[in-house]
């Protein structure tokens, strides 16, 4: 099992470094940001872009992989967000990892004016985004003029993903055509699961998703498995001590959990613990919940 942070892009650069340097020397997975424009208990305060940040992450770090949790097409078309990701890939010699995901309908989502998508919109589109992103990501010049949502015209990818074929694509789906994507393009799967039922709804989702992976031929054992913990749910609270993290790591490895994902500590906000606990659980947590 793999324990991974997202370090929220609420600090100026000249502390933000530090911190993304921080979670590489505890030996985290990985690091990753949220793709929002701003994020709703934020409005106010500093809340800086994706991609500028985690370019400035892979130039201050050198072995963590960092990527988004998650990217989606809310605000994104698939052609000039392919050509940031290879460079992201080239300035962190293929480290990154993409989280992509349909989308929310929160407050940050009408952004750009457009009006409310349907949710079987919202699903086409996610499914047509990620394909269309994939082709970009494995071809040196790509072209797709018959979709719906988004096309491109002989669209040049040079010198091309760092990774090959690509970077890994984690996908964020609860839905049968979610996982069916997942299975389709995905090299990892990502929920933030039931935030009551905990384990027991997460195993459910997992076995949904092995069935799907049978189906199509795919092998579930080759994928990553990832829980992002959202703080806002009552019963799990991880970072409430060390012993409450090694029992909720415990649950969720025995649920086939295999990267648990928890927030890097903001002061004052919902995403609020204590840092030297929040270390502990970084360097030897996994370890005490497989003992």
């Amino acid at each position: 099992m793999h324990l991974s942070t997202v370090i929220l892009p609420v600090y100026r650069w000249r502390e933000g470094q530090e911190v993304w340097r921080r979670a590489e020397e505890l030996g985290l997975h990985a690091a990753y940001t949220y793709d929002h424009l701003s994020w709703q208990t934020f409005r106010g305060g500093p809340w800086f872009a994706t991609v500028p940040t985690l370019a400035a992450a892979a130039t201050a770090t050198s072995r963590i992989r960092l990527g988004t949790m998650v990217a989606s097409p809310n605000f994104r078309h698939p052609v000039p967000f392919a050509k940031e990701l290879m460079t992201l890939d080239d300035l962190s010699d293929g480290r990154m990892t993409l989280g992509i995901g349909s989308g929310g309908t929160g407050f940050d989502a009408h952004t750009l004016g457009e009006p409310s998508w349907s949710t079987r919109e919202r699903t086409d589109r996610f499914g047509e985004f990620t394909r269309l992103l994939s082709r970009l990501l494995t071809e040196d010049r790509t072209t797709s003029p018959d979709g719906v949502y988004y096309r491109a015209d002989d669209a040049e990818m040079l010198p091309g993903s760092t990774q090959r074929p690509r970077m890994p694509f984690h996908i964020a789906a609860a839905g049968p055509r979610g996982m069916r994507l997942a299975a389709e393009l995905g090299q990892g799967w990502v929920t933030v699961g039931d935030l009551e039922l905990g384990p027991k709804a997460a195993a459910t989702q997992i076995e949904k998703l092995r069935e799907i992976c049978a189906e199509t031929g795919v092998d579930i054992s080759d994928f990553e498995i990832t829980l992002l913990n959202m703080p806002r749910s009552a019963s799990e609270r991880p970072l409430t001590s060390f012993d409450a993290f090694v029992d909720w790591a415990g649950r969720y490895r025995e649920a086939g959990i295999t990267e648990l994902v928890l927030h890097w500590p903001v002061a004052d906000s919902e995403f609020a613990a204590e840092v030297d606990l929040f270390e502990r659980v970084a360097t030897e947590g996994l370890a005490a919940a497989a003992s």
